[in-house]
């Protein structure tokens, strides 16, 4: 249960970000809402993880979901360069968090 809610946590993580950057510094309601929502209940679903993930996995496994969920969203929405390259630390990002899950 506790892997299964890190990662919506980490997903949670990718929706607080792409609402901050749609809030433009706060000026805009709903995705300042959206922001406090998603940052809350990812923090929320962190926490409960790491009741029995070690510190470390935990912490690590949800900024790579975060951080690749991002990437990709800048890349498939925003127009961020999809170079092969990017990918590439993406796809090794990915290895990463997968090993820590299989390690724990």
């Amino acid at each position: 249960m506790a892997w299964s809610v890190l990662i919506v946590a980490g997903v949670l993580e990718t929706v607080w970000a792409v609402a901050l950057e749609a809030s433009k510094g706060f000026s805009r309601l709903v995705p300042s809402l959206v922001f406090v929502v998603a940052l809350a209940l990812s923090m929320a679903g962190l926490a409960y993880a790491m009741r029995s993930i070690p510190l470390g996995t935990g912490y690590a496994v949800w900024v790579g979901i975060g951080a690749i969920g991002t990437a990709l969203y800048g890349m498939a929405v925003m127009g961020d360069a999809a170079t092969a390259a990017r990918v590439t630390c993406l796809v090794l990002i990915l290895g990463g968090v997968a090993g820590l899950k299989v390690l724990h």
